[in-house]
């Protein structure tokens, strides 16, 4: 199973992240940063008794933060019917980032379906964003 952990301490400012394959994304000032997680899934693995890596980041108020699943990315459609992509997600993140979080919410709900048309969807899809 792929994870994205979140701890954040509002008082000190500070987010402790640890991923299983799936990223943190941060927006900050007009700039994406992004936290990898490791390439190893949670549960049972031939690397499982590895621990993950914990990114410690300081905040900034007006920060967002975004975790997603695969399956916005890897969801196939669009004119030639290949999948949305990493790089194209981002940069909808990037230009999205500044509006209300149920605008953003909207516009990321239509613009998945714009990009499905008649395509079935693959895989679940989750993007969960929080702004600070």
């Amino acid at each position: 199973m792929d994870i994205a952990l979140c701890i954040i301490d509002t008082e000190n400012m500070e987010l402790e992240f640890s991923g299983a394959n799936n990223p943190l994304l941060l927006v900050r000032n007009e700039e994406l940063q992004v936290f990898k997680g490791d390439k190893m899934p949670i549960g049972i693995h031939h690397r499982a008794k590895e621990p993950f890596n914990l990114h410690t980041i300081n905040l900034q108020e007006g920060d967002i933060l975004y975790t997603h699943s695969d399956g916005y990315v890897d969801q196939f459609g669009g004119p030639e019917g290949k999948k949305f992509m990493s790089k194209k997600f981002k940069e909808l993140l990037v230009e999205i980032h500044k509006k209300d979080m149920q605008e953003q919410k909207s516009i990321l709900e239509n613009t998945l379906m714009d990009w499905m048309k008649n395509t079935e969807q693959v895989d679940d899809v989750l993007v969960m964003g929080v702004r600070i």
